[in-house]
């Protein structure tokens, strides 16, 4: 059986190893923007998108150095939107992954184009995957896709929309799964169907890795919103309780703690049943979605 321990540490290694290659070096000019990006991406964190996006290549059999980079690519995207997300004008965070956030450190100016470069490298290296097969067309459906997972059309740029427009105000379930599905789940659900894309999965495949990546996609910011309870700071690292006392749209806000849990558990087994066709070369796929309904930060 699959230690899922183990092997997220062995890839978020490997995962570390390609980022640290292809981000710019902290002494690169102008070095105030380098140590910037490079001080949020590797603070931390569990690497889940890119370790998603992988467990896929490999269930699939896909090329590596096309994965990898997708990989690399996803992770710049998230660290991006964690920067801009911690910012005062937007959740104004102070801590991220128990240390400062990003504005804290070198300032909002700074912390706004730290971002924007982590976006910028990560289209960068994604239109460098070598495409000599499935093709540059799959690359540049891939680039499209991930697009619209982080635009302004129930991307996360559109799910952050919402989430500030309806704090401190009543909502409805549906905002709340647009919000959700939307701010959190696009990226992972992205994760899962552009390795698939890389990785020459049929359309009936594709179809059903979508599935997979759009329920535990939902199922994460669900937990998310159970550990904003129940966490303390150091076990989390960031400040606890923020979603509760800015009356946030949460599961937990409408659902209360343990229909959240029953619903966190219901996607999890929902998106394992739809890549059962994977027999078990999706053993690692099933595993990280379990790891997502119990994990801990």
């Amino acid at each position: 059986m699959l230690n899922i321990t183990e092997y997220l540490r062995e890839k978020k290694t490997l995962v570390d190893r390609h980022l640290d290659r292809l981000v710019p070096a902290a002494e690169e000019y102008p070095p105030v923007l380098q140590q910037a990006m490079r001080y949020s991406l590797f603070a931390g964190g569990k690497r889940i998108r890119p370790i998603l996006a992988l467990a896929t290549g490999e269930a699939l059999e896909g090329e590596f150095d096309r994965v990898i980079r997708l990989a690399c690519a996803l992770e710049c995207i998230h660290t991006y939107s964690l920067i801009h997300d911690d910012l005062p004008a937007m959740d104004d965070d102070d801590f991220r992954r128990g240390n400062p956030t990003c504005h804290k450190k070198f300032g909002e100016g700074i912390a706004i184009l730290a971002g924007n470069g982590l976006m910028t490298v990560a289209f960068q290296v994604l239109t460098e995957i070598p495409s000599a097969s499935p093709g540059a067309e799959t690359v540049l459906a891939v680039i499209n896709r991930l697009c619209r997972a982080i635009g302004p059309q129930g991307g996360v740029i559109a799910g952050q929309v919402v989430d500030l427009t309806t704090a401190g105000k009543p909502f409805t379930e549906e905002e709340l799964l647009y919000i959700h599905s939307s701010k959190t789940g696009a990226l992972i659900e992205a994760s899962v169907s552009c390795a698939a894309m890389l990785s020459e999965a049929t359309p009936d495949e594709l179809e059903r890795l979508k599935t997979f990546g759009l329920k535990i996609g939902l199922a994460f910011q669900v937990v998310d919103d159970i550990l904003d309870v129940v966490e303390t700071s150091e076990r989390l690292g960031k400040t606890p309780g923020k979603d509760t006392a800015e009356k946030k749209a949460t599961y937990t806000a409408l659902y209360g703690l343990e229909r959240s849990r029953e619903i966190a558990e219901q996607l999890v087994e929902e998106g394992i049943q739809s890549i059962s066709f994977l027999g078990s070369a999706g053993e690692a796929l099933k595993e990280l979605a379990r790891f997502i309904s119990v994990r801990r930060f």
